[in-house]
């Protein structure tokens, strides 16, 4: 059976995507995926993986870590 310990990806592409005065489209062709990913990340229905995650990173000349944080949940099937 598969653990699902409940650990999430918190972000703020919004943030960065805003004060560098982009659209979702312009971010999503800059990053190269869809602007339906950057919509459903921003609103954190998708977690990127990790070479997304650096890719975006890079364009905004920050560390992943600055963008993008880990959420460490607990084991649900110990609950």
């Amino acid at each position: 059976m598969k653990k699902d310990f409940g650990d999430s990806i918190s972000n703020k592409v919004y943030e960065y995507r805003v004060l560098a005065r982009m659209s979702q489209q312009e971010l999503a062709e800059k990053v190269g995926v869809s602007k339906q990913t950057i919509f459903v990340m921003e609103k954190g229905n998708y977690v990127p993986t990790l070479l997304l995650a650096f890719r975006i990173a890079d364009f905004f000349e920050v560390e992943v870590n600055d963008i993008f944080t880990y959420l460490k949940g607990t084991d649900l099937n110990e609950r």
